[in-house]
């Protein structure tokens, strides 16, 4: 079996979020990559969360040649040849995301050809997974925010997460004091744990938007609000801002989901600065890499889970691993999922059942995709 073709398509998806007066335009960008052979079969991979036409034009224009006329099941050899290709000198960003979706495309067809879904061949330790649901946006009010975690809570979800910081380092032009920004979040916070009670677990998310004063100043004033782990929560997972920040709060920290080098995870690991690792298949090398930093998570006793959405590629990897745990539910990557994908699983009670169908189990509509594609790309990263 030969690869004969590959290929990126960068799409740019509209969501509508929320339900009656909740509801709220947004949209996402990500990229599918498809991998074909000889014998006919097609695996497809995504990425997410950066510059859909860039990580495309890498594809199409880049790594493409490098794997015409490979054999795809050696996945290890494939994914070695395109870290060298593309990251030669320690280079993350675009570069981990197209490998990323090359190597989920490869695992896909790995499945395909021996007649296994993915998580099985990744170990197979469970059958399905516990899921957290990320509800809670900039774009929602106080109380908009507060009946939004009401209705996860009642869908079965009992572990929600919501974002904090809102792009404030980003945004200090505006101008728009860090200090309001973190005294708002903290009343937001508390709205959301009145709303649900003390039987849900809440999470928080800074994705890296605040500086390590702020964040620790966030995580002071809303500890006594059993938040169960603050992520990214200083800009660039600043390695010396998490320990200072780790030493000085209770709040468990966690980080890693844009990381695209393994060598990343093991200085967070090394320097001890946070308790829950979290690399993404979708950006961090895709499964053969993450296999690795799970490892290494491991050894230190570090938990691993799933930060940064896109729980359908990310279960089978969860599943896999008997060190696996939580997988993101991210509610504007499941409905932009919704539109590109058929057969994804549903989680029951905040539970996701893993599908026995070879490969990652789900397939593109191509049909909906030809049509998505024909949107203009976004101007910079679509994020929720």
């Amino acid at each position: 079996m030969k690869i004969i073709r590959v290929t990126a398509t960068p799409l740019n998806l509209p969501i509508t979020v929320g339900e009656g007066a909740q509801r709220k335009q947004t949209a996402l960008s990500l990229v599918l990559v498809d991998v074909e052979t000889d014998t006919g079969l097609i695996g497809t991979g995504m990425t997410a969360i950066t510059e859909e036409e860039v990580v495309g034009t890498i594809v199409n224009d880049v790594a493409r040649q490098a794997l015409i006329g490979q054999d795809p099941l050696r996945h290890e050899q494939l994914w070695d040849k395109l870290y060298w290709l593309l990251t030669p000198r320690g280079q993350s960003g675009y570069a981990s995301h197209a490998i990323a979706a090359l190597d989920l495309a490869l695992w896909d067809l790995k499945g395909q050809a021996l007649g296994q879904p993915c998580w099985r061949l990744l170990g197979g330790a469970r059958a399905q997974v516990p899921v957290y649901a990320t509800f809670g946006f900039a774009f929602f009010g106080r109380d908009e925010l507060a009946e939004a975690a009401v209705q996860w809570s009642a869908r079965g979800f009992k572990r929600l997460k919501m974002t904090v910081g809102h792009h404030a380092l980003q945004r200090r032009d505006e101008p728009r004091p860090l200090a309001d920004v973190i005294a708002e979040d903290v009343q937001r916070i508390r709205a959301v744990r009145d709303a649900v009670g003390s039987d849900v677990q809440l999470y928080i998310d800074g994705n890296c938007s605040l500086d390590y004063f702020h964040a620790l100043k966030l995580a002071q004033q809303v500890q006594e609000l059993g938040v169960a782990f603050f992520e990214e929560p200083v800009s660039g997972n600043d390695v010396g801002n998490l320990v200072k920040l780790r030493a000085k709060t209770g709040i468990p920290l966690a980080a890693g989901q844009n990381e695209g080098l393994a060598s990343r995870f093991r200085d967070l690991l090394v320097a001890q600065a946070v308790d829950v690792v979290q690399p993404n298949a979708c950006i961090s090398g895709g499964f053969t890499q993450c296999l690795k930093i799970a490892g290494m998570a491991q050894a230190f006793g570090a938990m691993f889970a799933n930060g940064g959405a896109w729980p359908h590629h990310n279960m089978h990897l969860h599943a896999g691993l008997a060190s696996g745990t939580l997988v993101e539910y991210h509610s504007v990557a499941v409905d932009c999922c919704r539109l590109v994908f058929d057969d994804l699983p549903v989680p029951q009670d905040g539970v996701l059942a893993l599908p026995e169908t070879p490969g990652l189990g789900f397939k593109p509509n191509r049909e909906r995709i030809a049509e998505l594609a024909k949107r203009p790309l976004s101007q910079g990263a679509g994020k929720a």
